[in-house]
């Protein structure tokens, strides 16, 4: 039986990363989309948007094929707080952090668009019924660790997460930070929750056993 392509809609190299361990094939294309805020739109509401409206502009680029798109936010005391870019930013995003729980969401969707499939174009993301679309929002809590300035400085040259959300990479040095971690998945720490991904591309036909 042929298997659908499949293609990751991001150029993020963890989520690059965490996607080979499934051990299946797959390119990469870049969604380029606006992902702005929405006036009213909760974390929530604003990770599960933006996945599926990654996967759907590659989807509709590749009639066929399955796509999968993801996004993801932290949130620290009701404030979603992204990649910090610089190193001074990082330092206030960590003090923040520091001793509280942050709240990561993680969006996740699997489209795939038959070659039939009516086109639609964005910001009105409308499934057709010949589209098969699965999304979903992984939370996942990480309880820092109480972190001195001297730390936060030490961990940031060391690390150098300017473009991870929250300010450190949990697959490198960035487990020292936490007191604990809480969560189902772990890899939707990292930007892809493999557990519930497995579940959607074995909806999808892809079967990665």
């Amino acid at each position: 039986m042929k298997t659908a392509p499949l293609i990751l809609a991001s150029t993020s190299p963890y989520r690059h990363q965490l996607l080979e361990r499934l051990a299946i094939p797959f390119t990469v294309e870049s969604p380029n989309i606006d992902e702005s805020q929405l006036p009213n739109e909760t974390p929530k509401e604003l990770v599960q948007r933006l996945a599926r409206e990654k996967a759907f502009v590659i989807a509709k680029q590749n009639p066929g094929a399955v796509v999968i798109g993801s996004d993801q936010i932290a949130v620290i005391d009701g404030k979603i707080t992204g990649k910090p870019g610089t190193h001074a930013v990082a330092v206030e995003q960590l003090r923040s952090a520091s001793g509280k729980e942050i709240v990561f969401y993680t969006g996740l969707c699997c489209y795939k668009v038959l070659e039939n499939s009516p086109a639609y174009t964005l910001p009105t993301v409308k499934a057709s019924l010949n589209d098969h679309v699965q999304i979903a929002v992984v939370p996942f809590k990480v309880v820092f660790r109480n972190l001195s300035d001297e730390q936060i400085h030490r961990y940031l040259k060391r690390d150098r997460p300017y473009n991870c959300a929250g300010s450190f990479k949990s697959e490198g040095l960035g487990v020292v930070l936490f007191d604990r971690l809480i969560g189902d998945d772990p890899s939707a720490l990292m930007g892809l929750p493999l557990i519930k991904l497995t579940t959607m591309l074995d909806m999808a036909g892809v079967s990665v056993l």
